[in-house]
């Protein structure tokens, strides 16, 4: 059974990795058959050279019936020279326990309650000045009035006068 996976080359905490096709009872830095491409993680992602492949060659070994690990199936996917893999649960013993997830919830409950007045009480200050605002409208528009209105009583008031004193000249005549 042929894999294709890493093998670690590189100095101490400078990791360069050989993308190799090898017998899966070797071990990881021993014998292999191929070198079908490089790993390097120390340079940034988007440089061409982090990741190189040799797509003809991994393309026929595939064909053979070569598995890839799971890393190498990623650079394979990312290069599309297989479909993109799914990604893996995590182990379920890393989960954390029922009372550490009851806690979560409880927070996130919390949270999302603290959220949610804090909207309502948003939306309460808006419908509240909203009021105001229209109380406040109100209260122009009924100064308004008045106030027209006083002016036409003080109009129909200075009118009355000159009427009456019209009329008064007429039964004098």
């Amino acid at each position: 059974m042929l894999k294709i996976r890493l093998s670690r080359r590189g100095a101490k905490k400078r990791p360069f990795y050989s993308i190799v096709l090898a017998d899966i009872r070797s071990p990881r830095d021993g014998k292999f058959l191929e070198k079908l491409g490089t790993y390097n993680p120390m340079v940034p992602k988007d440089d061409p050279q982090r990741i190189t492949l040799d797509d003809v060659r991994i393309k026929h070994w595939l064909d053979q019936g070569a598995q890839p690990t799971d890393r190498v199936a990623r650079f394979l996917g990312k290069a599309n020279i297989i479909p993109m893999p799914k990604y893996k649960d995590s182990p379920q013993q890393s989960k954390p326990k029922q009372k550490a997830q009851e806690r979560a919830e409880e927070k996130a409950k919390k949270i999302s309650d603290a959220a949610e007045a804090e909207a309502a009480a948003k939306a309460k200050a808006i419908e509240d000045k909203k009021a105001e605002a229209a109380a406040a409208l109100e209260a122009k528009k009924a100064e308004a009035e008045a106030a027209s209105e006083a002016k036409k009583a003080e109009a129909i008031a200075a009118a009355e006068p000159v009427a009456d004193s019209a009329s008064e000249t007429k039964e004098d005549a």
